[in-house]
């Protein structure tokens, strides 16, 4: 896991590459690898690759990045980890050829299967990674995103260049890197927390989406193509047993935990006390002659949105024998991050998760670990959140036959009623449009609150704009490949290629490499999700039970009672906090923002506010934090004094964070 930054000038541009400006975009980058930095110039200064390195896998110089072949003709750097490296080094050492440095490197193995293979290597990695390689001959640049976004890549062309980096603030190192928002991102951020690729919330900054290649030439033809999707590798299980299913899942399961392990730094796995966390610390502990180290993450005090789980995180490391570890956070926890939040993400990502998720993060490394296994994935897969279960029921209801007739004239009634702001409307009116209920796992705003919620200006130029078209490129694919298009597979598959890569795992990445910790992610392992995408829905949705099949594979590797209690999910008590002293600096922000821009309507964000249990502050919180400090660049750090003067300063020796059992 590392940073890696680059540039390529374009023929006939003037600009060439200099040390002092490459080095600026690498550094901005620190958190992300402490052990270590790289450089390379072509002699031309054309060209320029960046890396900071986090030491995981062969720890020697020699593994340092920019990593060359054997005759210069070839440069790579790499973010991430290919697990089965050591299989694809066999096979090229058994084909002979090649000059090898390293006694280990994945990334020296990534150069060597692009000679053997050119971009179809990209076929054998199994993996996490952003990369960027640069052949010398061919005088193109590749940029490769892994098959499900677990790793972000970002790049911009401007100025007769392309640049590219793992980080957004790495890009903005770049004097001639515009600074402004991109308006039609934010409206699509505004329904789903976070941006869909290939925008971003910065105008002319992009994001590679999941499963695809860019091939950037000399002369600055750029082509992009997705060299990986579901569908195309899933075979369908039907007329297979639901006991020969269950197998399939836990042996396959156990593969992607067993890949995850491979490391020359401590691994641990961060543990709440649910079905999946649980799963991977039990077959992490398989085989291991020392205790496992898990972390979990509670909150000081009691609240009615969210419960501690931390009994079922301990129970879960008695099990296997842990050496476990947990913090309880407050208030001032979030308030004192907020401003190292909103850097860390580049973009606004609209969940509070990020919150404990950073200092889960922390408590990991500050113990000594390097990487940690996290449980993303298995809801999306196996039918795991409540809400999808309402959902995939209304879709059932709108599918039955009714006239759309009928659902118009419902709409037109509802509007009457002065109902057309509720979620029950824009259901309804989907329905009566042919579309899916389903527009991802985290919506927060409706087309029709946004023709509310936006200034008159912005109302006025997205008048014909809806959601839809950010996900409609999704739904052709579905509508064109899935072998079994039914509502689950649906649901999966958006999630699979928004919510996920844009939102849940770039919070993994941002929050964790804020503190220079790896995340690994075993139930999103390519082929273990394409696994997943081969059980019918049937097996999946069984007796109404959320997570059936997952929970029949895994019963006997964990204890029934981390499988029968009701879930809750990884949360924060943000609604209660809303009372307290966040709440009043929400406020405050939101109105001074409304008031220096014009994207906004104030009286309909005070009217957002008012909604109890609403997600609705929180997004847009985060984007007038954004705003403040990428775009207009002021400090972000009033919340500091805010929540010391309410809620009292920080203790010198805070006993929150505590090994329970070792």
């Amino acid at each position: 896991m590392c940073g890696i930054v680059g540039v390529l000038s374009f023929d006939g541009s003037a600009f060439r590459v200099s040390e002092p400006y490459l080095v600026r975009m690498r550094d901005v980058m620190s958190h992300r690898g402490p052990d270590g930095v790289g450089l390379f110039i072509s002699p031309d200064r054309q060209v320029g690759l960046g890396h900071r390195r986090l030491s995981i896998i062969d720890l020697s110089e020699n593994a340092l990045q920019p990593m060359a072949n054997e005759n210069g003709t070839l440069w790579v750097v790499f973010n991430g980890e290919i697990y089965n490296h050591a299989e694809i080094r066999a096979e090229l050492e058994k084909r002979g050829g090649h000059s090898w440095k390293t006694d280990h490197s994945d990334t020296e193995v990534i150069l060597h299967a692009f000679e053997e293979w050119g971009i179809d290597c990209v076929h054998k990695f199994r993996g996490m990674f952003a990369m960027a390689l640069w052949d010398t001959k061919q005088r193109q640049l590749w940029l490769i995103r892994d098959r499900v976004g677990i790793k972000p890549l970002y790049y911009s062309i401007h100025h007769g260049r392309i640049t590219f980096a793992s980080e957004i603030k790495a890009l903005l190192e770049d004097q001639e890197q515009e600074r402004a928002v991109n308006e039609e991102a934010l409206y699509y951020y505004l329904s789903f927390s976070a941006t869909p690729a290939p925008r971003t919330l910065f105008l002319g900054i992009h994001k590679l989406a999941p499963g695809t290649w860019l091939r950037v030439k000399e002369d600055g033809q750029v082509q992009e193509y997705r060299y990986w999707d579901v569908w195309d590798h899933t075979q369908p299980l039907t007329g297979v047993t639901e006991a020969e299913i269950a197998e399939r899942i836990l042996a396959e399961l156990r593969t992607a935990v067993k890949l995850r392990k491979i490391s020359d730094v401590p691994v641990g796995v961060f543990l709440s006390g649910g079905i999946d966390s649980s799963t991977n610390a039990a077959l992490f502990s398989e085989g291991e002659n020392r205790p496992i180290k898990t972390f979990s993450i509670g909150y000081e005090g009691s609240y009615k949105s969210y419960k501690n789980e931390l009994h079922y995180a301990r129970s879960m490391a008695r099990t296997v024998g842990a050496d476990h570890h947990e913090r309880l956070l407050r208030e001032n926890d979030l308030l004192d991050f907020l401003p190292q939040m909103v850097r860390q993400q580049d973009e606004p990502l609209a969940d509070p998760v990020c919150v404990p998720v950073y200092y889960v993060s922390k408590l990991a490394r500050d113990l000594g670990v390097i990487v940690c296994q996290v449980g993303e994935g298995s809801d999306e897969l196996f039918w795991g959140y409540l809400g999808w279960k309402i959902l995939y029921q209304l879709q059932r209801y709108n599918d039955l036959p009714v006239p759309t007739l009928f659902k118009k004239l419902a709409l037109g009634g509802l509007q009457l009623a002065g109902r057309d702001q509720k979620m029950s409307y824009e259901l309804l009116r989907r329905g009566s449009l042919k579309q899916p209920v389903f527009w991802g796992g985290t919506e927060v705003f409706t087309d029709s609150q946004k023709r509310r919620l936006l200034s008159p200006r912005l109302r006025k130029r997205f008048t014909d704009l809806s959601s839809w078209e950010a996900i409609r490129p999704i739904r052709q694919r579905f509508e064109e490949k899935a072998w079994e298009q039914s509502t689950l597979n649906w649901m999966t598959y958006l999630d699979l290629n928004l919510r996920l890569p844009e939102l849940l795992l770039m919070r993994v990445d941002k929050m964790s490499m804020a503190v220079g910790l790896e995340a690994r992610v075993p139930f999103l392992d390519h082929k273990f999700v394409e696994l997943a995408m081969s059980i019918p829905e049937a097996v999946k949705t069984k007796n109404g039970m959320l997570k059936y099949i997952l929970k029949k594979a895994v019963r006997g590797i964990i204890p029934d009672e981390l499988i029968d209690r009701k879930k809750q999910g990884f949360g924060v008590p943000i609604y209660e906090w809303y009372h307290a002293t966040l709440g009043s600096y929400l406020f405050r922000e939101l109105k001074e923002f409304c008031g220096k821009t014009d994207f906004l309507d104030w009286k309909e964000v005070v009217r957002s506010l008012s909604e109890t249990r609403s997600p609705k502050g929180w997004s847009l919180l985060n984007f007038a934090l954004w705003w403040k400090q990428y775009i207009a660049s002021e400090p972000a750090e009033e919340c500091h004094a805010l929540s010391d003067a309410v809620l009292g300063p920080r203790r010198q020796s805070d006993p929150r964070s505590v090994a329970i059992f070792q």
